[in-house]
């Protein structure tokens, strides 16, 4: 099996210059609409720190964290606030957070696995909570230029989601990618707790 963070680890400063500018304000305006003012983000998988620095400027409490040490060093530097080294099996919070924000990251977790990352994101949440996460559009499992990538449709995440936890609300709608020099469709998904 690849780890894709070695890809990360091996590829941290390009990374972080080809995203930390990418424009995100059409999902942040889906999203943070769900979040209480003020409220405590788990950006789970920040990367570049990017979101992270957008939720804090908008005066949102962040926790952020990473696979790869190298880009968690990067955004530390970027958020001014220490950036943890964590896969998100590793995670312990257990309702704590408002939102979760699992922007590109949830997407090289193989698919056997993605189960159990999901659920730990989630019981990290306050009863009310919301989480974003997204996934490259289609329904293959693919090895490209050293990551892996669990592409999810609108059918197989809400069939993931049946067997993680049933009764959930979850809204999915698709997008272009953002980045100029990239043709690719996303599914984004929110996840919304009942209180």
């Amino acid at each position: 099996m690849v780890n894709s963070t070695d890809f990360y680890e091996q590829n941290a400063q390009s990374f972080f210059d080809s995203t930390v500018d990418v424009d995100m304000s059409e999902l942040y305006d889906r999203f943070l609409p769900l979040v209480p003012d003020g409220g405590l983000i788990l950006d789970a998988g920040c990367g570049s720190g990017r979101d992270s620095l957008t939720f804090q400027d908008r005066g949102y409490s962040v926790i952020a964290i990473d696979a790869s040490e190298s880009l968690c060093e990067l955004a530390s530097v970027l958020l001014g606030k220490s950036v943890d080294c964590m896969r998100f099996n590793e995670i312990k919070l257990q309702g704590v957070v408002d939102a979760v924000w699992a922007c590109a990251s949830l997407l090289h977790v193989p698919k056997n696995e993605l189960s159990g990352s999901i659920l730990a994101l989630i019981r990290s949440l306050k009863p009310s909570g919301v989480m974003y996460c997204s996934f490259k559009l289609g329904d293959q499992e693919r090895l490209v230029d050293g990551r892996f990538f669990s592409d999810m449709t609108d059918e197989s995440f809400r069939a993931l989601m049946r067997d993680v936890s049933p009764g959930v609300e979850v809204e999915t709608w698709v997008t272009e990618d953002q980045r100029p020099d990239r043709n690719e469709s996303w599914l984004n998904v929110l996840i919304k707790l009942d209180d």
